[in-house]
């Protein structure tokens, strides 16, 4: 039964984005390690952990809300990326 934690900084990532990062592991999982076999996909385990920016770093600099809302976009309260 495989395992998968994906880590990454709040706010990056959309309700949209996160829905489609864990059904595409799933299926590269069951591709993969399960050969194929639709079955193996209740197995499947897939998680994201996301952490304030202020708990990370990138080369020696720490993202802020503001950085990552001028790179990304903002999220709206639906969870989804407001349009810029």
């Amino acid at each position: 039964m495989p395992y998968v934690t994906i880590s990454t900084v709040r706010g990056i990532l959309d309700a949209a984005q996160k829905k489609a990062l864990l059904e595409r592991v799933t299926d590269v999982l069951v591709e993969v390690e399960g050969q194929g076999n639709p079955e193996f996909r209740r197995n499947v385990w897939v998680r994201i952990e996301e952490q304030e920016p202020s708990h990370w770093s990138l080369g020696g600099m720490q993202p802020t809300s503001e950085i990552i809302t001028s790179t990304f976009g903002a999220i709206g309260a639906d969870g989804l990326r407001v349009t810029r």
